[in-house]
């Protein structure tokens, strides 16, 4: 971080990693103990070596051209490969502040990068991190064991963010020029950015393109964390809201039941609509709240990649 902090900051920071830290630890080994491991272990292979088919191997595995030397069949063997990086890029935009329930948008999201950076550690990954807002604030090379785990919740909690608005595009930039081996991405952000709101469906916006770049030379998961508040407005009356990013501000009539469903559907549309262009593209999307349990709808998530990658 950019200054040292004061005794007492230094107290609450080693306070609230280790709160979360217990958690953590619980929750990877109560709720998701087996998932990670099943959801990405395996997904990169190496070549060991050629033995004679047997009966029951797949036909797929055969090698023709040691097949044709030797004059019986042969198949490849492979090995899984132990040890997977884990890249958490996590936005710090000043958007992630709100949170209408107990935690903001950024405890959740902290919350959730922990939870997975415990999980790579407990399966002997490497974990690195991106901090970003409208540029990459800070940038931690992958690495192994609790210490660094730490470290990187300690900076996601409370590193000094140099900006307050969001772009996307320059974090995935910035992690497909760092990242040169194959790694699984995590991109946890609220998305509410310029870039996602103001793009025409009818044409590919640079966004997208850097997403689709970013699909092609990892595996990205978008993590979505999103507040009640954003697709249901209380009715309590005349409200004045402000962008935290840009700083306007908007007068809004709550007890107007018509705009309230307008409100309510515009948002959720937009959401989906964001969602689908991700699949489109083979982006996984993961969707979670500040006001739910995200634990099992994680795991969920885990299986049905699991399923996937096995092909059931």
């Amino acid at each position: 971080m950019d200054d040292e902090p004061n005794p007492e900051f230094a107290k609450e920071i080693l306070r609230k990693v280790r709160q979360i830290e217990i958690r953590s630890n619980r929750l990877v080994s109560e709720a998701l103990a087996g998932s990670y491991h099943s959801a990405f272990k395996g997904q990169g292979i190496d070549f060991e070596e050629v033995r004679e088919y047997q009966a029951g191997d797949d036909v797929r595995s055969i090698d023709w051209n040691v097949t044709a030397k030797m004059n019986v069949p042969f198949v490849k063997q492979y090995r899984e490969e132990r040890e997977l990086t884990i890249v958490l890029a996590v936005d710090l935009s000043a958007s992630g502040i709100f949170g209408s329930v107990e935690q903001s948008k950024r405890e959740r999201l902290a919350e959730l990068a922990a939870l997975l950076a415990f999980s790579a550690d407990r399966n002997n990954d490497k974990v690195g991190l991106i901090l970003f807002t409208d540029q990459v604030d800070h940038y931690l090379p992958p690495a192994k064991g609790q210490k660094h785990v730490l470290r990187v919740l300690r900076e996601i909690l409370f590193h000094k963010t140099k900006g307050k608005g969001t772009n996307l595009k320059a974090s995935l930039r910035f992690l497909n020029r760092v990242m040169k081996r194959r790694s699984v991405v995590f991109l946890l952000s609220d998305f509410m950015t310029p870039e996602e709101e103001n793009t025409a469906e009818s044409r590919e916006d640079t966004l997208f393109k850097e997403l689709s770049t970013t699909r092609r030379r990892h595996d990205l998961i978008c993590a979505h964390v999103s507040d009640p508040r954003e697709t249901d407005l209380p009715a309590v009356g005349l409200i004045l809201l402000e962008d935290a990013e840009t700083g306007e501000t908007l007068e809004l009539n709550t007890n107007d039941d018509a705009f309230r469903l307008r409100f309510a559907e515009h948002n959720e549309n937009r959401i989906d609509k964001f969602k689908q262009r991700l699949l489109r593209r083979g982006i996984d999307h993961f969707r979670f709240s500040t006001a739910s349990d995200y634990v099992m709808g994680l795991r969920e998530f885990f299986k049905l990649r699991e399923k996937r990658r096995r092909g059931r």
